[in-house]
C-alpha cells in the first residue's frame, strides 16, 4: 500500500510505501529542534543514600536530581531557585559546550556569579551532541553534598547513530561521606591538613549501602541488608530479556574515587565517551575516572538465562583504607526471574588489584575515534597537525606559608570575586592578576620522581591563560610527586566549553621526542582526560568557542586545593558578544552597574 508524498518545492510525486512514508515523517518530526522548559528548586533534604541518614542536596525533593533528556539541537531553560539559606549556588553541565552562552557554563567566579540564597536564575543553552552527559554543581564542594544528576542528549536523526540496541540503562555513579562538606572544606584549608579519606560508600544513581551487604550470603562478615524502611538504598535491579541488546549509559561524578565497573559473565562493547562515537571494542570491565562518561552495549546471550548475575564498581587507583571502601552492587536480573527470588549462583567478581595501571592504560589506549565508513555524516575530524601552542602543565603539591595545596607550574589557583567572563566582557582589568602563568614549570632538570623542593616559591594566583581565537593548543599533562616520597596520584583533568583530541599517554617525563608517540589519525575526542602516576598525557584542541574556561582535576577536594588553570579564550570576541548581565553582576562588575544607574 502507499501514497503520493509531494513536497511543497516540487511537483513532482513520489510513490513510496506506506512504511517509509512514517520513517520519513519520524526522522522529520525528531530533527525539529525544541525548548524544553524546567522549573528546579535546590535545597538540603534529609536522605539514607547509603541506608544511613544524613542531608543531602536536592533537587525538587529528589536525590540525584532529576534527569534531563533531550534531543541534539534542542534548547534547555531551566530556572533555578536557590532554597539553601546560607549558602550560594551553581550548575555547570558537564560536557555542554555552550557555544555561544559562556555565561550559562555554570561555574562560580569563572562564568556567573553564584545564585544567592533566595535567588532565581535563567539557565538558557542549546545542546548541540548527542551523547550521555550530567551536571553537577561548581560552587565550594556542593559536588560531594550530591548536587548531581544525568544529562541525556539523543540523536536527532537516530539513523545516524552507528549501532543498534533493543533498550537502554542509565547509570550515574558517585561516592558517598559520613562527613559533611562544610567539615571537608575545613579540614582541606586548615594546617596541618586534614584530608576527606575514603568514602564511606560507592552509590548507584544516589544508592548504596553501609555496613551491610546484598551479597551477605558469600560473606560471613558482612551484614544482611534490611531494605523494610531503606527505600532509598535499595540496589538497582536492570531487568533484561535473554538474546536482546542493551545500551548502560555509565557516567562518574564521584568526588574522589576512580571506579571500575563490570558485570558478571558478561563481556561489554565500549561504543561511546564522553559524548563521541569510538571504535567498538570488547572488554571484561571498565575503568571509569571522576567526569568520564561511557557508554556500553550488553548483549543477553552471554549465559544461562534463568539466573542473575552481579553488576559491580570497585575503587581503583587510590590504596585501600582500612575497612577499604566496599564495592557498589546491582543486580542484572533475566526476565522473567524474579530479582528476589533467586541470588546470583556465586560471589561478586573479583576487581583489577587497585594499583594494576598496566590494566587502566591498556583500556585508556584502546580508545579510538570512529572513523571510515561507520562514521558517516558523524562529522569527525582528525586534529590539524601542528600546534600554535604548547602549555606544558606540571601536576604536583607544594606549601605556601604553612598550607598544603596542589600547584600546576608552582601556582595554586585561586578565584576572584568578579567572573572573569564579567571582567572581560566589560574590560575591568583591576578584577584579577593580567600576568599570564607560565607555558612550563620552572626548571628543565625537574625531578619527577623526587619530592618537590620547598623553596619553589609557590603562590596563589588568578592569573589566566590568554589564547586568541582559532589557534591550535597543544596541552601536555605532566604529573610528578606529591610532598610525600615514592608518591604520585592519578589525576582526571575536565575542560569546560570543549571536546579535545587525546593524542596519547606516556611514561616519566615529557620531551619534544615523544610527539613521535602523538596519534594524529584517529584520536578520541574526550572532555574529560586522566593523567597517570609519574607519566604524561598529551591533548590538542582547537580555540573555536570564545569564552572563559576552567581546565581542572575533577577530584573535588584537589581542585579545592588549587589544581587547576583559567583559559580566557578569544578576549576581543568576548567584548563583542551578547551576554546574560544577570549572570555577570557582582563583585567588581556589580559595583559598575550600581554606579551607571545613579542618578
Amino acid at each position: 500500500m502507499g501514497f503520493l508524498l509531494e513536497p511543497s518545492s516540487s511537483r513532482t510525486s513520489v510513490v513510496i510505501m506506506l512504511s517509509i512514508s512514517w520513517l520519513l515523517i519520524f526522522l522529520v518530526q525528531s530533527s525539529v529542534a525544541r525548548v524544553i522548559n524546567l522549573k528546579w528548586e535546590v535545597e538540603y533534604k534529609h536522605w539514607s543514600p547509603d541506608c544511613i541518614e544524613s542531608v543531602v542536596m536536592a533537587i525538587n525533593g529528589t536525590f540525584p536530581g532529576p534527569t534531563i533528556e533531550a534531543t541534539a539541537g534542542d534548547t534547555v531553560n531551566i530556572t533555578l531557585t536557590n532554597h539553601l539559606h546560607t549558602e550560594g549556588v551553581v550548575i555547570h553541565w558537564h560536557g555542554i559546550t555552550q557555544k555561544g552562552t559562556p555565561w550559562a557554563d555554570g561555574t562560580a567566579s569563572i562564568s556567573q556569579c553564584a545564585i544567592n540564597a533566595g535567588e532565581t536564575f535563567v539557565y538558557s543553552f542549546t545542546v548541540e551532541k548527542a551523547g550521555t552527559y550530567f551536571y553537577h554543581g561548581h560552587y565550594g564542594m556542593q559536588r560531594s553534598a550530591g548536587l548531581y544528576g544525568s544529562l541525556i542528549v539523543r540523536e536527532a536523526e537516530p539513523l545516524r547513530q552507528p549501532f543498534k540496541y533493543d533498550g537502554e540503562f542509565n547509570l550515574l555513579l558517585s561516592d558517598w561521606w559520613h562527613q559533611n562538606v562544610h567539615r571537608q572544606e575545613v579540614d582541606l584549608s586548615g594546617v596541618p591538613l586534614v584530608f576527606i579519606g575514603e568514602p564511606q560508600a560507592i552509590l548507584i544513581n544516589g544508592k548504596g549501602q553501609y555496613n551491610c551487604s546484598i551479597a551477605a550470603h558469600f560473606d560471613k562478615s558482612s551484614n544482611v541488608c534490611n531494605f523494610t524502611e531503606k527505600e532509598q538504598c535499595k540496589p538497582e535491579i536492570l531487568q533484561v530479556k535473554p538474546n536482546k541488546k542493551y545500551r548502560i549509559r555509565i557516567a562518574s561524578t564521584t568526588a574522589l574515587a576512580s571506579l571500575n565497573f563490570m558485570i558478571q559473565g558478561h563481556k561489554l562493547e565500549v561504543v561511546e565517551a564522553d559524548g563521541n562515537y569510538v571504535k567498538p571494542f570488547l572488554v571484561d570491565d571498565l575503568d571509569i575516572y571522576s567526569g568520564e562518561s561511557y557508554s556500553v552495549l550488553l548483549n543477553t546471550n552471554q549465559g544461562p538465562p534463568s539466573g542473575n548475575y552481579w553488576i559491580s564498581i570497585g575503587v581503583r587507583g587510590r590504596k585501600p583504607a582500612n575497612p577499604p571502601t566496599p564495592p557498589a552492587l546491582a543486580i542484572l536480573n533475566y526476565y522473567p526471574m524474579t530479582p528476589v527470588s533467586k541470588h546470583p549462583r556465586s560471589a561478586p567478581p573479583v576487581h583489577p588489584v587497585w594499583d594494576n595501571y598496566t590494566h587502566s592504560k591498556s583500556f585508556s589506549n584502546e580508545i579510538k575515534a570512529l572513523t571510515g565508513p561507520k562514521s558517516k555524516d558523524l562529522n569527525y575530524k582528525p586534529p590539524p597537525q601542528k600546534q600554535d601552542r604548547r602549555i606544558v602543565l606540571l601536576n604536583t603539591q607544594n606549601k605556601i606559608k604553612e598550607n598544603i595545596k596542589w600547584t600546576i607550574n608552582n601556582i595554586s589557583l585561586t578565584l576572584p570575586s568578579t567572573p572573569y567572563l564579567g571582567a572581560i566582557k566589560y574590560g575591568i582589568d583591576n578584577a584579577f592578576t593580567q600576568e599570564s602563568p607560565p607555558d612550563h614549570y620552572n626548571s628543565p632538570s625537574y625531578n619527577i620522581e623526587e619530592p618537590p623542593p620547598l623553596d619553589t616559591n609557590a603562590m596563589y594566583s588568578n592569573a589566566v591563560y590568554k589564547l586568541p581565537s582559532n589557534k591550535v593548543i597543544d596541552v601536555i599533562l605532566q604529573n610528578a610527586n606529591m610532598l610525600t616520597k615514592e608518591h604520585s596520584e592519578i589525576h582526571p583533568w575536565h575542560l569546560h566549553g570543549h571536546d579535545f583530541w587525546v593524542l596519547g599517554y606516556g611514561e616519566g617525563k615529557f620531551t619534544d621526542a615523544n610527539e613521535t608517540l602523538f596519534n594524529t589519525v584517529d584520536p578520541p575526542l574526550r572532555n574529560t582526560v586522566v593523567v597517570y602516576p609519574y607519566g604524561w598525557t598529551a591533548l590538542r584542541f582547537t580555540t573555536d568557542n570564545p569564552g572563559v574556561w576552567a581546565f581542572h582535576c575533577h577530584i573535588e577536594p584537589h581542585l579545592h586545593m588549587g589544581m587547576g588553570v583559567i583559559f580566557a579564550e578569544g578576549e576581543e570576541e568576548i567584548k563583542k558578544m551578547k551576554v546574560n548581565k544577570e549572570a555577570l553582576v557582582c563583585g567588581l562588575t556589580g559595583k559598575m552597574f550600581m554606579n551607571s544607574h545613579r542618578d
